[in-house]
């Protein structure tokens, strides 16, 4: 089956939204849900992306990825009218999606990209929707008329004051939460020390906040165990029981130490795609 590309663009400095041939995945899927993709039919690395948006009728789904190892190294370089080697999915546990009253979503960085689907979702069951997007600079922010586009009210933010207010996510969270009346729910997604920080300002306002730990994901299909969580002091697999969960239940500081497990691999191998150049005819 071929997953041709049908358009892939640059939103930032190295993140890109890819629009990808997949009918099946594009009827089926919904917020919260994610594929495995991979670049070569029969090798190469498999990741897992979160589907940031879907058109049944045209067949096809979003994907918006960073350029931080090979694989989205090489999805970088692909052109429309390209193909993937293949895109497997909706996989993952849908986010529970109902009239909760007043909802605040938190995205930070490429975060963003898995958080639109569900404000989206959740502004279509008849939420009010305050939405806080955080990046780095200006240059880093994705998404900004999408997410206003939805949202009741939009937050936007800069760390070093560039573009919108200048700060961290968490501290318009802990306004928003100081308000009467609270919200009735929160999301969170992007960085683990961020999803942490914003869980502890909601926690202090009994605030109930889900996160999205896509982050941790390797394999995405429950055979690796490279994704596992403590979660209420029990053990989950992010791909399979997730990818969200109670982010007041979530053991943050033990996820960061295993997100390092992989590091030194990955880079290696961003590396030695970075440093390849085809020998092919060259004389030894």
């Amino acid at each position: 089956m071929s997953f041709k590309i049908l358009s892939n663009q640059k939103l930032s400095e190295n993140v890109f939204q890819m629009d990808v041939e997949a009918p099946l995945v594009a009827r089926a899927r919904k917020a919260g849900q994610f594929v495995i993709v991979s670049v070569d039919e029969d090798a190469g690395e498999r990741i897992p992306l979160t589907i940031s948006g879907a058109n049944p009728d045209k067949g096809s789904i979003r994907l918006i990825y960073q350029r931080v190892g090979k694989a989205t190294a090489q999805m970088a370089e692909l052109d429309e009218g390209d193909a993937m080697g293949y895109v497997v999915g909706p996989l993952g546990q849908p986010t529970h999606i109902e009239k909760f009253g007043t909802v605040v979503c938190v995205g930070g960085g490429i975060g963003g990209a898995p958080l639109l689907p569900i404000a989206t979702a959740l502004k279509e069951a008849g939420n009010t929707v305050i939405s806080i997007l955080g990046a780095r600079n200006q240059e880093l922010l994705i998404l900004e008329d999408d997410f206003r586009a939805v949202s009741d009210e939009l937050i936007v933010l800069t760390d070093d004051g560039s573009y919108g207010r200048k700060g961290l996510v968490t501290e318009p969270l802990k306004e928003v939460c100081s308000r009467n009346p609270k919200p009735n729910f929160a999301i969170a997604i992007g960085p683990t020390i961020m999803m942490k920080f914003c869980c502890e300002t909601t926690k202090e306002f009994s605030v109930p906040t889900q996160v999205s730990l896509n982050t941790i994901m390797v394999d995405g299909t429950g055979m690796c165990g490279g994704c596992r969580v403590e979660v209420g002091g029990e053990t989950k697999f992010v791909c399979v029981d997730g990818p969200e969960f109670d982010g007041h239940k979530v053991n943050f500081d033990q996820m960061m130490k295993r997100m390092g497990a992989y590091k030194v691999l990955e880079q290696k191998a961003f590396d030695n795609f970075k440093d390849h150049k085809c020998r092919i005819g060259l004389k030894k």
